[in-house]
């Protein structure tokens, strides 16, 4: 009974170890007398018991890996702690068996050379501005490097970049100088503007009122010389009645006695208002001695006429 339990155990392991199964996203190694023999790719496999081995599986799906935090240097000597996550494939299985021990290791070792050596080249404010760069540039180093392994890096993203708390302070205190200086600027600004605009409109309104005054000056001046105008018509109509009273008959006597009353009515007011006298006041009355020749003429004339 023992013997027999013995030998279904040997024909079991037997069986076992005549085929394999290989999963979907796995990808393993076969050895036949401890060297390479095959590549199983998922799926059923038969193998000789005692000579042929699994010797590695690997996953062939995307993997990500967690960078740890490391400290770094940037070019203006300030300390800053990195850490980020690659994510990277097995291209070639048996590469990726034999061309390295642990290809994940190797790729996080790599990665955090990589990181310090992109770190150091920048100042401290292009490590923030400039992430993009530096991911590219990690992935392109990482990708030569391991491309003997039979991996693939496919993308490598930072996750923090976190200066000491020193370091932090300093920054804020530089960012709210900065955010004071844009406050200020923009003040300055704001009163220039203002500034500016009283000026222009101050500027304005000098122009509109002197354009108004010039305005009134030409309206007056326009004005004035219509009044003028109409004056000198006036004049020039009245000089040419005067003219055609005078070219008819008895015009220019009755122009000498109209000369003759006016004098008299002036020299009679020049006698009243003045405190002195020169010639006799009586001439004034020399008016009423006129007016009866006047009317005596006038009256001879008319007798004439009948």
């Amino acid at each position: 009974m023992f013997y027999f339990t013995i030998i279904i155990l040997a024909v079991l392991l037997i069986v076992l170890k005549t085929f394999t199964v290989v999963p979907a996203h796995e990808t393993k190694v076969k050895e036949r007398l401890g060297k390479f023999n095959k590549i199983l790719t998922p799926g059923f496999h038969f193998m000789i018991p005692f000579f042929d081995r699994l010797a590695y599986q690997h996953d062939m799906r995307e993997q990500v890996i967690d960078i740890p935090s490391q400290t770094c240097i940037t070019r203006d000597n300030i300390q800053v702690d990195v850490d980020g996550v690659v994510y990277l494939k097995v291209m070639d299985a048996e590469k990726a068996s034999y061309g390295i021990g642990d290809y994940i290791r190797a790729s996080i070792n790599l990665a955090q050379t990589t990181m310090r050596s992109e770190i150091g080249k920048m100042d401290l404010d292009n490590t923030f501005s400039e992430r993009d760069a530096i991911n590219e540039n990690i992935v392109r180093e990482i990708d030569i490097a391991s491309d003997p392994w039979g991996i693939k890096v496919l993308r490598y993203e930072i996750r923090n970049i976190s200066p000491s708390a020193h370091m932090i302070e300093t920054m804020e205190k530089q960012m709210e100088a900065e955010r004071q200086k844009r406050a200020e600027i923009t003040l300055a600004n704001g009163e220039k503007e203002a500034r500016i605009n009283i000026s222009t409109a101050d500027r304005q309104e000098k122009i509109n009122l002197s354009e108004g005054e010039r305005q009134s000056q030409i309206n007056l001046a326009e004005g004035k010389a219509s009044e003028i105008s109409a004056l000198a018509e006036a004049t020039a109509f009245s000089i040419k009645r005067i003219s055609d009273a005078l070219s008819k008959p008895g015009g220019q006597e009755a122009l000498k006695v109209k000369l003759i009353e006016q004098f008299i009515e002036e020299f009679g007011k020049v006698i009243t208002r003045s405190k002195i006298t020169v010639v006799p006041s009586q001439l004034a009355n020399i008016k009423g001695l006129f007016e009866g020749i006047g009317k005596i003429t006038r009256n001879d004339r008319s007798a004439d006429t009948d």
